[in-house]
């Protein structure tokens, strides 16, 4: 499903000077970095859209741009990445970021051009027609000027007030969100800034305090403020709710939030719900960090695919299947050595909704149930294979015994078992009762195990 996303917002060039490091200057103290590579690519507004469109949709980025070299480059970055650029023009030069690494890690930042900023143009027909055009509508406002237009602001409220879903990045030198916009996601150092009197500690009860002032100030819908590897903290209709987020150590978080807000953006404008679409949204900026963040998107970058670091998408799968009131199928096993009697049972278990989760035992919780010598492969290579089939959309490793914890993530509307059950003889029963859960049990193929496959390996050995 391809959807139509404009984002909104001042683009920015980033370099990442890479060398390593052997000595210290002998003039100072400070290291010397032996230069291998520099690698550019679009960072702030720019950064988002071209993550967006290494997705499903189709973007279009309403930006300002100098008429300068770091200006062509530029655009000429986000044209080849399938990002149609309406350029506002910028009377000043391009800001650029550029960050001095080695091993990973950034020794020294240096902003050039920018400062101060230049002036931007006013709005065009062709500005006012990109917003109208969009299935959902991204503003990532690093305060630079182009959210700032009147003109944009006008259309953006009345997007608004179409029911155009739209995702608001703000900034500490950025305006307020429009009034009515679904989302809004300050960070969390950025909501203290705003909210300065909201809340003063450190702990989730404050950040949901921020976020429910911030909310209210601004008159959104929704606000999550992010936390890094803390989640996120989300304030909208009901109860508050924290989001966690799988830990990512040693990461380079830079772009993380752009890609948290384009993947929320993306998945409003396929029609999730706000706390699906954020929840999937935590879980692609946490996979985003931990594939090495925005440093891994750029031409040439290994293990960076058509521009941008490849994510896990189980809560992405539920939030779309969701939105267009599909049916959530789940399955679970150890699938050690899979056969053709794993496959057509999982073939069959696809055919009962419109996504088939499989909730994979880990290599500890294989062993637990199996024995000495099991399992024969490894965890992460059966998932691998699983996700190779084309009736499986996602793999969820869990590490207990049983796939309780995984059933009440997921929440399937159809949990399938395989192999000779009554349902009430079945634990998850109960459990798929609390959502409207059922229990679908299919026969395994006859003489297909994973047991008698290693027995006649040994036999024959």
């Amino acid at each position: 499903m391809t959807v139509r996303l404009t984002v909104v917002g001042d683009a920015l060039l980033d370099r990442d000077v890479e060398g390593h490091v052997t000595r210290m200057a002998p003039d100072a103290p400070v290291p010397v970095v032996d230069h291998e590579q520099t690698i550019s690519r679009p960072g702030g507004a720019g950064l988002a859209a071209l993550l967006a469109a290494s997705g499903r949709c189709e973007v279009r980025l309403i930006t300002a741009l100098a008429s300068d070299a770091a200006g062509t480059e530029l655009s000429d970055a986000l044209a080849a990445a399938g990002v149609d650029v309406v350029d506002l023009g910028l009377d000043g030069a391009t800001p650029e970021k550029i960050r001095v690494r080695a091993a990973g890690r950034a020794l020294v930042r240096v902003d050039r051009g920018g400062t101060p900023p230049g002036r931007v143009g006013a709005a065009t027909a062709q500005a006012r027609a990109a917003v109208t055009w969009a299935d959902a509508l991204l503003v990532a406002d690093y305060g630079r000027g182009v959210a700032a237009d009147a003109g944009l602001r006008t259309v953006l409220r009345r997007a608004v007030a179409r029911d155009v879903p739209l995702v608001w990045d703000p900034h500490p030198r950025g305006l307020a969100p429009v009034p009515g916009a679904t989302l809004a996601t300050p960070n969390d150092g950025e909501a203290r800034r705003f909210a300065p009197d909201a809340a003063r500690g450190e702990g989730t009860a404050a950040v949901i305090a921020r976020a429910q002032a911030l909310r209210r100030a601004w008159r959104a819908r929704w606000a999550c403020v992010t936390r890094g590897a803390d989640g996120a903290v989300l304030a909208g209709d009901g109860p508050p709710r924290a989001v966690p987020a799988a830990r990512a150590a040693g990461a380079d978080p830079c772009g993380a939030g752009d890609r948290f807000a384009s993947r929320a953006a993306e998945l409003l404008a396929c029609g999730a719900a706000v706390p699906d679409a954020v929840a999937a949204a935590v879980t692609s900026a946490s996979a985003f960090v931990a594939a090495g963040g925005a440093a891994a998107v750029g031409p040439g970058r290994p293990g960076a695919p058509e521009g941008m670091p490849g994510d896990d998408d189980l809560e992405g799968v539920l939030a779309r299947v969701r939105a267009r009131g599909g049916t959530v199928v789940a399955t679970g096993g150890c699938f050690d050595l899979v056969h053709a009697g794993h496959v057509r049972t999982l073939q069959a278990a696809r055919a009962l909704g419109d996504c088939l989760v499989v909730a994979l035992n880990s290599d500890a919780s294989v062993h637990r149930l199996k024995g000495a010598g099991r399992p024969v492969v490894g965890q992460d290579d059966r998932a691998a294979v699983l996700r190779a089939l084309g009736c499986v959309d996602a793999v969820a490793i869990f590490e207990e015994d049983t796939p309780a914890r995984m059933l009440a993530r997921v929440r399937p509307d159809v949990w399938v078992k395989g192999g000779d059950y009554a349902e009430g003889d079945l634990p998850e029963a109960a459990e798929l009762a609390a959502w409207g859960g059922r229990v679908a049990i299919l026969p395994y193929l006859a003489g297909r195990s994973t047991t008698r496959l290693i027995e006649e390996v040994l036999d024959a050995g």
